[in-house]
């Protein structure tokens, strides 16, 4: 359950540690948002000389949440951190991808973001 104000690990090489949501894309009043969604961010943290630098605007998909996650099988899952990768369009600004993905990004149409993941849960 991600909402404005959450702090977002950033799990790709683009240069930045932590985000900050301040908006969640997909609907007026949306208020949460959850694996695979596209939410609005600004770069808290970040690593010198590198793509993305502190105070950025960036657009970033959901990839891991603490909040368990139904599944239409009726199954759940649960991550231990609360992830997002940075994207420009469909596709990942980062050439590197840390940490195991949802496989519900797939649906979404993240193709791109699913081959550089390591592991697909």
């Amino acid at each position: 359950m991600i909402q404005p104000r959450t702090i977002l690990k950033v799990a790709d090489n683009t240069g930045a540690k932590t985000i900050r949501v301040f908006k969640i894309l997909g609907g007026t009043r949306r208020r949460y948002a959850q694996i695979g969604d596209v939410v609005v961010a600004s770069v808290q943290e970040a690593e010198p000389r590198k793509e993305t630098k502190k105070k950025d605007i960036v657009r970033a998909v959901i990839v891991r949440q603490r909040k368990t996650f139904r599944r239409p099988d009726g199954s759940y899952i649960r991550f231990d951190d609360n992830a997002a990768v940075i994207v420009d369009g469909l596709e990942p600004k980062g050439s590197r991808i840390f940490g195991p993905i949802a496989r519900e990004l797939r649906d979404r149409g993240y193709i791109k973001l699913i081959s550089l993941a390591p592991e697909v849960v």
